[in-house]
């Protein structure tokens, strides 16, 4: 090995353990809590054509709309590819996220479980195809709630 070889793993050496560091650093002061959310597959409600075969393969009965749920989203996305979306609940106990969008050929755009302990909060990017209902689907305490908002795609992303 040169001389740069070796400067160089050392470098990233020194980068990956100082990063570890960090975060055990955080934790252990307990600004960032170990849980976090994490993406969840269910191969049968990703793969739903409709809201109804989505929201069965969710095991969704009756989902009641809650003030609870704040969800952001724009008014209207210039790029479907790349619509921002922001769910944040204040729901107790907080199990699970999912966005679905009713118009999109694939009408789940994501699913996330979150742990015991941590804050009902997520963002993501979605894809849109046209103009449509963007939905945020909560469970707290075994149940399901949902908040909505119309978001208008100039340009679709699907």
């Amino acid at each position: 090995m040169h001389k740069s070889e070796v400067d160089l793993e050392r470098r990233k050496a020194l980068k990956a353990g100082g990063g570890i560091g960090l975060l055990g650093l955080l934790v252990a002061a307990g600004l960032i809590r170990p849980g976090i959310a994490s993406a969840a597959s269910n191969r049968a409600a990703f793969e739903a054509k409709t809201m109804d075969e989505a929201l069965n393969a969710l095991g969704v009965v009756i989902s009641e709309n809650s003030l609870a749920i704040q969800l952001g989203a724009p008014e209207v996305a210039e790029n479907g590819a790349v619509v921002p979306i922001t769910v944040e609940s204040t729901l107790s106990r907080t199990e699970q996220i999912c966005i679905l969008v009713n118009k999109n050929p694939t009408i789940l755009a994501a699913n996330f479980l979150v742990p015991e302990g941590t804050e009902g909060f997520i963002t993501t990017r979605i894809r849109m195809a046209e103009t449509s209902s963007v939905i945020a689907l909560v469970k707290a305490n075994g149940k399901f709630y949902r908040a909505s908002r119309e978001v208008k795609v100039t340009a679709g992303g699907c």
